[in-house]
């Protein structure tokens, strides 16, 4: 067991280490570039995520929601609920104009099928267009 624990243990903490890098903002890594963070972690197995947990990261509180990455900061978007959304709400308008406008469509069609299957069976035939 005790074999055991001396290989998970520093591999959960080089995971942990790993992880925790990729996850830090660019201008957040201490002392080195973030790559260069990454390759000490994962090529010293057991010196490099505890330096890493030690010195190469700003440990302050979060600021304003801070995200992981540059591209998380710069595209905040605006969820808004479909049914808020004036936008969805003016596609499911047009949407159903459209499916009511093929709804009659259809309707007229059964209209004129029926009436032309009454006047056969009534033995008028049917009726010639010239």
């Amino acid at each position: 067991m005790f074999r055991l624990l001396m290989y998970l243990i520093p591999l959960a903490l080089t995971i942990y280490a790993f992880i925790d890098c990729l996850n830090t903002p660019e201008d957040e890594a201490k002392h080195l570039p973030k790559i260069a963070w990454v390759f000490i972690i994962l090529l010293f197995w057991i010196v490099g995520p505890v330096a890493w947990l030690a010195a190469g990261k700003l440990r302050t509180p979060p600021v304003n929601g801070r995200t992981p990455s540059e591209w998380h900061r710069n595209h905040r978007t605006q969820y808004v609920a479909p049914d808020d959304n004036p936008e969805f709400l003016n596609s499911l308008k047009a949407e159903n104009k459209k499916d009511e406008a093929l709804l009659k469509d259809w309707e007229a069609d059964l209209r004129r099928r029926e009436e032309e299957l009454k006047r056969r069976e009534s033995g008028e035939g049917p009726k010639d267009a010239s």
